[in-house]
């Protein structure tokens, strides 16, 4: 008997639906094929685990799990839920009806609860757009796939809920619905630190002022204590609000980052982005084993803020000089080649000090 469940997977900053596929055939081994890391193999474990600490059945016979296409490397641990779902439907524990209109996402615990993960708001973008009807989540990170109109989002907090809701049964998850527009102008003007909060520097405020308004890159000097790193922070508070779309556009990057609040579904403020003097090339610009964004693209219709920046490595300065021009950074490897946004506003600072 074969079963097809759906999940995804976040390359860059854009999600690719993945096809979880099951097959129960005489025998008593486990496979799972489809080009999985180490994340992924160990999700036996975990779903066996799960299984039996909620009473569920794992069939004693062979299971062979495909996760298509095979030629896109499978990461992390967001596939158990889909995988354990498979598996109780091809042994007959779920019904089949709902399988094909969601995508599932979620880490399972040997307990059975499911574990937030980065990434949501991307899997839940290209979920609309391939016509699924909806979207399986850890509760943790509801708020964040329901900003995305027109699609049903369901946050889980166990194994357990989850059936329920595929079986039509009492008890189980309860669609999440978020207001965008509402949340979106709730949240804009609650600034922690307000440009209005600084008082005299008339010369350096207007100067500011006029950074904002046409977005120019700015350089303070000065001696310590002079004010440069107060007034970079609260620049945020007098840029130009964020459009909808550019909320989302940055909501996605620090999605797949990791960087978004579980209580707040999107990103309303224009991002501040402070990297210590010691990063490398690959932490500003992004990239790695795992290709992550890095802090020029967290900073994405933001400011990136570089304090002490003579102290900052020649290389990591030299990196920056073709998304300051391009507003876009490439990331090419033998293996993968990503493109990250990287249009933000630069502000550094250095010291200056007065000779007697």
């Amino acid at each position: 008997m074969l079963v097809k469940t759906y999940s995804s997977t976040v390359f860059g900053i854009n999600a690719t639906t993945i096809t979880i596929e099951v097959n129960l055939e005489i025998g008593i081994n486990f496979y799972l094929v489809g080009l999985p890391d180490n994340a992924v193999k160990e999700s036996q474990q975990r779903i066996k685990a799960a299984f039996k600490n909620n009473n569920l059945k794992f069939p004693g016979r062979e299971i062979t799990v495909n996760m298509a296409p095979a030629d896109i490397r499978k990461e992390g641990s967001v596939f158990d839920l889909p995988i354990a779902i498979g598996i109780l439907a091809v042994s007959e524990q779920v019904k089949l009806d709902l399988l094909s209109k969601y995508i599932l996402i979620g880490e399972l615990s040997l307990d059975g609860s499911i574990q937030s993960t980065r990434g949501i708001l991307a899997i839940a973008l290209q979920a609309k757009e391939e016509g699924f009807k909806g979207i399986i989540v850890p509760k943790a990170n509801a708020l964040e796939a329901a900003v995305v109109n027109n699609l049903e989002v369901f946050g889980a907090e166990n194994l357990s809920e989850v059936i329920k809701f595929l079986n039509q049964e009492k008890g189980g998850m309860q669609q999440t619905i978020v207001d965008v527009e509402k949340q979106f102008g709730q949240l804009i003007e609650d600034f922690e630190l307000d440009f209005r909060d600084v008082k005299g520097q008339m010369n350096i405020k207007r100067a500011f002022e006029i950074a904002a308004s046409g977005g120019h890159n700015v350089i303070l000097i000065g001696p310590p204590g002079s004010g440069k790193s107060m007034l970079a922070k609260r620049l945020g508070s007098i840029l130009p609000p964020m459009s909808l779309d550019e909320a989302l556009e940055t909501t996605k990057i620090h999605s797949v980052a990791g960087k978004v609040k579980g209580q707040v579904g999107i990103i309303s403020q224009r991002p501040f982005r402070k990297p210590h003097h010691t990063i490398s090339d690959i932490g500003l610009i992004g990239g790695g084993s795992y290709p992550q964004p890095g802090e020029i693209s967290l900073a994405h219709n933001g400011v990136l803020f570089l304090d002490e920046l003579p102290e900052y490595k020649r290389t990591v300065l030299e990196v920056m000089r073709q998304p300051l021009e391009d507003r876009t950074v490439n990331i090419s490897r033998a293996k993968f080649s990503i493109d990250y946004p990287a249009s933000f506003m630069l502000v550094a600072a250095m010291l200056f000090h007065l000779m007697n």
